[in-house]
């Protein structure tokens, strides 16, 4: 992929890992256009990807676009403008400023309307002085639903039952906004839900590259803003594949026991003024639902 930004069109990344106790560890995706990229640590910028379509009830359409961060470990934040910018209609149409590590799917939608036909929605971003474009149309080989889904991210679809896995319910108390200062501890909530299916599983420790852990599980994350800037307590697992801790994908990882009245406090912490989005996810090894919520951090009244 070059800086003219490759038509980034729905990448489906086989991961491979190479374990050594002499060479660190290494990913490596193939999106089937442009050959091997070879994931680093850090130092490298982000591919934003088109998932594909999604049609709606009412005869409109979903966009469904998600990106791969090639950094191992390294979080990049994107401003919204010409380095993260979605058009036609943008620059600002829900995408994330806040980049997490590795490959991150099904992350934000756009619908487009009924007639939309032939035209193109292009998410082009900007990083460590590269541009990626991803190129979103109605074409009928990008058509989506959940069991494709659920076979992207956990290798689900093949059982009867598990054909049956709807997505969890999530909601978060109180308004949608809030206001605090920095070094004030906010308090979040979020209700979540679930079918029950799939059941409950850890991720196996001969698959830790095509599955995650199974179970209704929810977390936290800094959708928008300065990302190192965000505490949150008790510390929420990783919503990425990272093989090595405290992930979902990690082998032997395992959801943590729910709380029987289906609600996942937290307390937000900001070291820096500015706005964000932090957004919950639950998720059950095959589909999630998320929701967001904005807060606006000012500077604290001793260090004005």
């Amino acid at each position: 992929m070059d800086n003219s930004g490759t038509r980034c069109r729905r990448l489906h990344y086989r991961w491979l890992v190479v374990v050594s106790a002499a060479i660190p560890l290494m990913l490596v995706a193939l999106d089937g256009t442009s050959g091997q990229t070879v994931l680093r640590s850090s130092g490298q910028n982000v591919v934003p990807a088109f998932e594909g379509w999604e049609a709606n009830p009412d005869g409109t359409f979903n966009m469904v676009f998600g990106y791969l961060n090639r950094n191992l470990d390294e979080k990049l934040d994107i401003p919204i403008g010409p380095g993260n910018d979605v058009q036609p209609g943008g620059p600002d149409q829900g995408q994330p400023t806040h980049f997490l590590p590795r490959r991150n799917r099904y992350v934000f939608r756009v619908m487009v309307p009924k007639d939309f036909g032939t035209k193109e929605i292009v998410w082009t971003l900007t990083s460590q002085g590269k541009t990626e474009k991803a190129y979103a149309s109605l074409k009928p080989d990008y058509v989506i639903d959940p069991l494709l889904m659920m076979k992207d991210v956990g290798a689900l679809g093949t059982k009867k039952k598990e054909r049956e896995n709807r997505a969890p319910v999530v909601t978060i108390e109180g308004d949608m906004h809030r206001t605090v200062n920095v070094g004030e501890p906010l308090r979040l909530t979020a209700v979540a839900s679930d079918d029950g299916i799939p059941s409950p599983a850890p991720v196996p420790s001969r698959y830790p590259i095509s599955r995650n852990a199974l179970g209704l599980r929810v977390a936290w994350f800094v959708y928008r803003g300065a990302g190192d800037a965000v505490t949150f307590d008790p510390e929420q697992f990783k919503v990425y594949a990272d093989f090595k801790s405290n992930s979902p994908w990690t082998p032997g990882w395992m959801p943590p026991p729910l709380p029987p009245d289906g609600r996942f406090p937290v307390t937000v912490t900001f070291s820096m003024p500015g706005n964000y989005v932090l957004r919950v996810m639950a998720h059950d090894g095959g589909l999630d639902a998320t929701k967001d919520v904005g807060v606006t951090v000012n500077a604290s009244t001793s260090s004005r």
